[in-house]
């Protein structure tokens, strides 16, 4: 048995042996392939601007590429396929080395940061026979379209999200198996290419975002096989080429947000395999095409000049989905029949009159989106909508609906937005409507409820909006609504509303308006609590007594409405930036304006003036000889600010536990000096800017150099830091970016309960402070539109950072600093990378946003995106074009441009006249980014530019 056992291991031995041998042998690549790739990996490797700590490739490690992350190999042997997305590569040195490999299938170089395809990769790799796929999307390539020669099999070129430029002529027209392009949000020029493979096999063909102008040229219908077409995003004129109904195969037909016109093709209704066309933000006249939804999933014909009636059978096509044609001049009754598959509906911005249909209601189960607003509809609300019980917004306002509000509205469970204003609605608020616990806003302003406000609205915990505003409603305020800790704005004026306001919601950002009711007594101290609210009305009330200092220090507040009352007493001196107005208060004196006393008060000052001066002279001696021996026992001083009183343990110097420097920057390595940093931000006159999550400190190092120190206010729960270590890897990877108008951070310290971050001091301040504050004058329109373009240009760097896209959790002008009245910079970068939304003890719209740059659909959704970002700068867009608060009186900016942007002759009253008079061509650039702001706040995220459009639009302003 001894002998027998050795002889076993050495038999499995040396079978375990053979087959790892036989498999290393057939797992190695050929010694040309092989060699190649060590080639590649060196050059990549060396790459400067790859972070080589995250290089996925290690030769010593892993010998065999075949393993290598982006390799794929086939069954004998040989690379398919070299995919480096993410990879940060800009050299294009290595380009010709990968098309050494003669087997290649496939090449993806997408999210890098590429500026060229060198000539010899195109001659090269062109004479690879099997290549079949070539994507370079996401780079940044310029100049104009290489020539494609050769290319045999290429059938997939996607150079899409880049800024190439030209026109484009012959450069395709050698590719004979192409058959998807996407040549996307370029800056192409010109008219739409027609060259597009010599065989004609082309099915997919993407082109939007663009700047193609003319007509949509007919020879493209020559590509029978074309499968999707995308124009959408160009300035295209003209109508869609009658031989275009020979595109049978056609699925996806999108030719939005151009200058078409004419009428919309009855071909397209004979389409069997069309399932989507687009072409919304036109100027398409005429009647809708009967039939055209015979075989469409969607269908968006929004923001047209379409005319005559919805046609009978147009919403009963069970295959249709989603139908869009708000904003038209469509006239008639909306049609009974509706598809039990219809998943949203919106025909707002009409004409439509007639009832809303009832007898198709009851089907719509899958129904979430239904828009009927800004039309003429009459009779009463149908209580079959209760049936719709995948609603989430139900949008009825200004119409001219009458009757009650049925309680039936009380089952959709899963509503949202509730928007009835600008009817001629009736009856008491039912009860049954605070049922809605998932809604985020509720307006039935401007109708004639009567009856009070139910107790029972503290339900509705998710609640952001509320306006009750204009209706005949009665009693007190319930105590119960200042539970409703998610509202930021609370709409009550023109009631009859009275008694005293116990409570109120403590997170009110946007507005409280209590205007024009019954309310009598003094300013309630509960008003005290609202330190974020920005808006407050309370005029035309019986309020009376002095007006509260407590108001005088509301940080936030920019409007306050005070106008006829009963109030007395001086005028507090308010912030330069808040919009104070208190005529009508016969009272109130003015003491900014005047040091004269009101006449009510002369006379006694008069009969005391002898007794007041005798009293002050006896007590001076006094007061001085108590001055002097307190200080001769004191041994320390305290300061007592108008706000509080800071204590020896706010004084003390913070304990650092760790600091790393982050900038490779020279100057900057030498130059911050953490404890001199951390002398600086214990007091508090070196304060330079307070934002929901951060204070911002100014720090003069001992060079004389003064940085921002940025405290991040650690005790939030929402701050979801883990490790030291995991919080200092989010750090490194922001601090290795690099862009003149991102606020970059160049180092960071650790203290026991806050965390310090270091960045290049601003010397203008935010853009919301020169802009709204006392140099709004210095700011003429080539330093706004300086700063318009630099914002732009930094989102568009942080969606494309190689690292990961860098999305912002609050794009506003108080997050922009400026080095100078045209150097913007974008700040709080990191804030993404540090909070976790679900742990935000308020409401979404109190993290991801400040008020009024908050996009709507974050009322539905916890995931800040890239949509949301553009929404937030198209509103930085406006501040800039029309010089207003983002804020004011209760209404959103955004709300206002777009509610005046309807009317083509309103577009001037929109723009900050003392700007836009300056010139004629000053005027017409303004006009200009203002088209811009307006795509970027559009309702719908879809429709948005992307941020590295957005610079490509801003530019071609000038």
């Amino acid at each position: 048995m001894r002998r027998y056992v050795p002889t076993t291991c050495l038999f499995f031995f040396l079978l375990f042996f053979f087959f790892f041998f036989f498999h290393f042998v057939v797992s190695e690549l050929p010694s040309n392939q092989r060699t190649t790739m060590i080639s590649l990996y060196e050059l990549l490797h060396n790459n400067t601007n790859t972070a080589q700590s995250s290089f996925p490739w290690n030769l010593t490690r892993d010998p065999n590429p075949c393993s290598w992350k982006g390799v794929n190999c086939s069954s004998n042997n040989s690379i398919t396929q070299i995919s480096l997305p993410l990879f940060s590569l800009s050299s294009s040195d290595f380009l010709p080395v990968i098309c050494q490999i003669e087997t290649l299938e496939a090449i993806d170089l997408s999210n890098n940061h590429l500026n060229s395809i060198p000539s010899g990769f195109l001659t090269d790799c062109g004479k690879i026979r099997g290549l079949k796929g070539l994507n370079f999307s996401r780079n940044r390539l310029s100049g104009p379209l290489p020539n494609f020669y050769g290319f045999a099999k290429l059938e997939f070129l996607d150079l899409s999200y880049n800024s190439l430029s030209e026109r484009i002529d012959l450069q395709l027209d050698g590719l004979i198996g192409l058959k998807r392009l996407n040549l996307g949000y370029n800056q192409f020029n010109g008219s739409v290419p027609t060259h597009l493979g010599k065989s004609m096999v082309l099915e997919d063909l993407g082109l939007s975002a663009n700047l193609f102008q003319g007509k949509i040229p007919e020879e493209i219908a020559n590509y029978s096989n074309l499968v999707s077409i995308d124009l959408s995003a160009n300035k295209l004129s003209g109508s869609i080429p009658h031989r275009f109904n020979e595109l049978s195969k056609l699925k996806n037909f999108i030719l939005s947000d151009n200058s078409l016109s004419d009428e919309i093709p009855q071909f397209l209704s004979s389409f069997q395999n069309l399932r989507r066309f687009a072409a919304n933000q036109n100027s398409f006249s005429g009647a809708i095409p009967p039939g055209i939804t015979n075989h469409l999933r969607n269908l968006d014909l929004s923001y047209n000049n379409l005319s005559g009636s919805i046609p009978e059978t147009l919403l009963s096509q069970s295959n249709l989905h989603t139908l869009d044609l708000s904003s038209n001049s469509l006239v008639g009754s909306i049609p009974s029949d509706m598809s039990p598959n219809l998943v949203r509906l919106r025909l707002g911005n009409n004409r439509l009159n007639g009832t809303i249909p009832y007898s198709s209601l009851v089907s719509l189960q899958k129904l979430t989106y239904l828009e009927l607003d800004n039309n003429s509809l009459t009779g009463s609300i149908p209580h079959e909508l209760g049936f719709c019980k995948s609603l989430a917004l139900l949008n009825l306002a200004k119409n001219n609906l009458t009757g009650f509000l049925p309680v039936q509205l009380a089952n959709l469970s899963n509503l949202q937005e509730l928007k009835l204003q600008a009817n001629n609605l009736v009856g008491e608020i039912p009860t049954q409507i605070t049922q809605l616990q998932g809604l985020r806003e509720l307006n039935i302003s401007w109708n004639s409820l009567n009856g009070s406000i139910p107790s029972s609205i503290s339900r509705l915990q998710y609640l952001t909006n509320l306006d009750l505003r204009c209706n005949n409603l009665s009693g007190p305020i319930p105590d119960s609504i200042g539970s409703l800790s998610s509202l930021l704005e609370l709409q009550l004026g023109e009631n009859k509303l009275n008694g005293k306001i116990q409570s109120m919601p403590e997170n009110l950002q946007i507005a409280l308006n209590l205007s024009s009711n019954l309310f009598e007594g003094p300013i309630p101290q509960t008003l005290s609590k609202l330190t974020g609210l920005e808006v407050l009305d309370l005029s035309n009330n019986r309020f009376s007594g002095k007006i509260p200092d407590f108001l005088v220090q509301m940080a936030s507040l920019t409007e306050l409405a005070l106008s006829n009352n009963l109030l007395f007493g001086e005028i507090p001196k308010f912030r330069s930036y808040v919009n104070v107005e208190t005529s009508g208060n016969e009272g109130l004196v003015n003491t900014t304006q005047s040091s004269s006393p009101p006449a009510f008060h002369r006379k006694r000052m008069t009969v005391s003036v002898a007794i007041v001066f005798a009293v002050a002279a006896a007590t001076v001696l006094v007061v001085v000889i108590v001055t002097v021996v307190a200080l001769s026992f004191s041994k320390r001083f305290y300061r007592i600010s108008d706000e509080r009183i800071r204590s020896d343990e706010e004084l003390s110097q913070p304990q650092v536990i760790k600091g790393n420097l982050l900038t490779t920057n020279a100057i900057h390595r030498s130059n911050i000096d953490f404890s001199k940093a951390m002398e600086a931000v214990i007091h508090p006159s070196n304060v330079i800017l307070n934002t929901r999550f951060s204070t911002y400190y100014k720090a003069i190092m001992p060079s004389g150099i003064s940085y921002f120190v940025k405290k991040l206010n650690w005790s939030d729960k929402i701050f979801q830091l883990g490790t030291n270590e995991k919080f200092g890897e989010q750090l490194e990877v922001l601090g290795k970016l690099n862009n003149s108008n991102v606020m970059t951070p160049l180092a960071y310290v650790l203290t026991l309960d806050s965390a310090y971050l270091f960045y290049e001091f601003a010397q203008k301040g935010t853009l919301f402070d020169v802009l709204h504050g006392s140099l709004g004058e210095a700011l003429d329109w080539a330093s706004r539109y300086s700063i318009a373009i630099g914002v732009a240009q930094g989102l568009a760097f942080l969606h494309g950072c190689a690292y990961g896209p860098v999305l912002l959790l609050d794009l506003s002008s108080k997050s922009i600093l400026l080095k100078t009245l045209r150097e913007p910079q974008v700040g709080d970068i990191e804030l993404c990378k540090v909070i976790d939304l679900t742990k935000s003890t308020g409401s979404l719209s109190a993290v991801a946003g400040s008020v009024g740059y908050i996009p709507p659909e974050y009322a539905y959704t916890m995931r800040v995106t890239m949509a949301g970002n553009v929404y937030s700068f198209g509103v930085i867009l406006l501040e800039l074009l029309t010089g207003k608060p983002v804020v004011s009186q209760g209404t959103e900016l955004a709300k206002w441009v777009l509610s005046n942007s309807a009317k083509q002759d309103r577009l001037d009253h929109i723009l900050d006249v003392s700007i836009s008079r300056a010139s004629l061509a000053v005027r017409s650039q303004m006009l200009a980014v203002l088209r811009v702001a307006l795509a970027c706040v559009s309702i719908s995220p879809e429709a948005r530019p992307k941020s590295k459009s957005i610079m490509r639009m801003l530019l071609n302003t000038r």
